[in-house]
């Protein structure tokens, strides 16, 4: 389980290969005339085709194990791989990057890795009349049968105008992580909705202070905003959104994060820091988070370092009577780019790091996206013996994640980052500020070329 889009220091074949044959046997050719127009063989201005080229890959470190798995299961096949930051923490350098390549008409890679969700929103937009970046997958280039095969939802924010135009690597999804040991210690029952999961900070703040139910620290508004249905972030159409951030659902979210910050029983620091590390490893006594966290933090030996044996996972938690939802703070895409010379190689490329098990069950420190190799990742993960309860609790999330926080081309995180964060670490409330939050959300929205509701 990886921060594929988190801090830098966290974010760490059978059917298959009868598809990607199929794939391959479609677009090789030593070298094809280029269909024009978004009506060519895949949906999209094909360049004329290279057979047996290099491809040129970006990946980010977490996702370096798998070129070299791909390399090893496909030798015939020339990879030239690039490493950058993936865009982390919002900053836009695939976006970027792929401007400059416009604007010189060349130097474009062949695959890209992002830890973000909303690259889909402009690489699948003509920028300045150009082609737009992404290649169209869903028009015969990665056929139905592998598609169809990712978990419901995990593909939406690769979806624009009903178009599909990348691969998730991920899912990222929020669940409620607890250390059992703790809670039986104290005699504590598990909170099974926000209320209670509220109630229960103010007890541990006054019986048990020092210890902590959650932190916010970091700039991720999908744990407690996505998951109280907070509408600050719904597109609604390729360059439509609506932002709502004054609303009972932001109002109640807020209000839980001010009150725990008053209180300490939320940290304000982040997780991936020394200090909270000093502070708080053996005091945490559960964290809302994402499916990550057990890797990147609990079960890692520069981190928390939970001991084996204590650590439980629970379902999202719904506020009242609502239906749960959640959050996810991550989860990378795998982007084939438009202006490919190889599409067979880069096609086959794609299709393996997100749904071969070599890579996904075996190497893979997240939930895969594709529901076949989540289904064995998450057994492995289970007959490791070190979690104190089942894992169901993670299919549960990943089926519940809210469509209704969305991803535009912009970075929510940054936003929360700039706003929000600076209040939260001086103890000021969040609450009264939740029109500024709306309003930089706005700003951007407009900047990007959004029509805001």
């Amino acid at each position: 389980m990886n921060p594929s889009s988190a801090r830098r220091i966290g974010r760490r074949i059978g059917m298959v290969g009868i598809a990607a044959a199929a794939v391959v046997a479609t677009l090789t050719g030593c070298s094809t005339k280029a269909q024009s127009g978004s009506n060519g063989q895949y949906g999209f201005d094909e360049a004329a085709q290279s057979k047996g080229s290099t491809i040129t890959v970006w990946v980010d470190a977490t996702r370096a194990p798998a070129v070299k798995a791909f390399e090893q299961a496909n030798p015939s096949i020339k990879v030239k791989t690039v490493t950058y930051d993936g865009s982390s923490n919002g900053s836009n350098s695939f976006k970027t990057k792929m401007g400059l390549f416009d604007r010189s008409g060349s130097g474009w890679p062949d695959v890209v890795f992002s830890s973000q969700n909303n690259d889909a929103s402009w690489a699948s937009q003509k920028t300045a009349g150009k082609q737009p970046f992404a290649a169209v997958l869903d028009k015969g280039l990665v056929p139905q049968s592998t598609l169809s095969n990712f978990t419901k939802g995990s593909l939406d924010v690769c979806t624009v105008d009903g178009k599909v135009y990348c691969l998730r690597n991920d899912l990222a999804q929020n669940v409620l992580w607890y250390n059992k040991t703790l809670l039986t210690k104290f005699g504590y029952s598990l909170p099974t909705t926000w209320e209670e999961y509220q109630q229960l900070g103010a007890k541990v703040a006054k019986d048990h202070p020092g210890y902590i139910i959650g932190s916010v620290g970091d700039p991720w508004p999908e744990i407690y905003m996505a998951g109280s249905k907070c509408g600050a972030n719904e597109v609604t159409g390729a360059r439509t959104m609506s932002v709502d951030t004054e609303s009972t659902e932001c109002k109640r979210a807020t209000d839980l994060i001010d009150a725990g910050v008053a209180n300490k029983s939320l940290s304000t620091l982040s997780v991936f820091s020394p200090d909270f590390v000093k502070k708080y490893s053996g005091k945490v006594l559960m964290m809302p988070g994402p499916v990550w966290f057990s890797g990147a933090i609990f079960n890692n030996a520069q981190s928390l370092n939970v001991p084996k044996g204590q650590l439980g996972v629970a379902n999202p938690l719904p506020w009242g009577s609502d239906q749960a939802v959640t959050g996810n703070v991550g989860g990378g895409t795998w982007f084939i780019s438009s202006h490919s010379k190889n599409l067979a190689a880069a096609t086959k490329f794609a299709q393996y790091v997100t749904t071969a098990d070599a890579y996904q069950v075996d190497q893979a420190p997240g939930y895969p996206a594709y529901a076949p190799a989540a289904t064995k990742w998450l057994a492995k993960q289970s007959s490791s013996g070190y979690y104190a309860t089942d894992l169901s609790a993670v299919t549960t999330a990943a089926g519940e994640v809210w469509s209704g926080w969305g991803s535009p081309a912009f970075s929510q995180e940054a936003i929360w980052a700039k706003v929000m964060s600076p209040l939260i670490t001086s103890g000021k409330s969040t609450t009264s500020n939740l029109a500024a939050w709306g309003t930089e959300i706005k700003n951007q929205a407009q900047v990007n070329g959004y029509t805001v509701k």
